[in-house]
């Protein structure tokens, strides 16, 4: 099973985070979601969220694990949410 990293942005547009995390999940992998800020984590779980009710309608669901990562953004150490999107067997 392959891990994807999505990273997210504040500008990012959720419906097209969400399609990329379901074609991400289609293809049997995990997606993992990063975002470093408020604004970047909002449109993350809004992504997830949208993501869920794209699956739905293949009568697939999916499950999120938030969890605290550390990344590197231009040599600064930085604190970012991972939402690791998996579907549930």
């Amino acid at each position: 099973m392959q891990n994807e990293i999505i990273k997210v942005s504040s500008r990012s547009m959720p419906k097209l985070v969400a399609g990329a995390i379901a074609a991400v999940i289609r293809e049997g992998g995990i997606a993992e979601v990063q975002a470093v800020g408020a604004g970047a984590t909002n449109q993350a779980v809004k992504a997830v969220a949208i993501a869920r009710t794209y699956m739905a309608a293949e009568d697939v669901d999916i499950i999120c694990r938030p969890m605290f990562t550390e990344i590197t953004i231009d040599d600064v150490e930085k604190t970012a949410i991972q939402l690791n999107v998996e579907k549930i067997i």
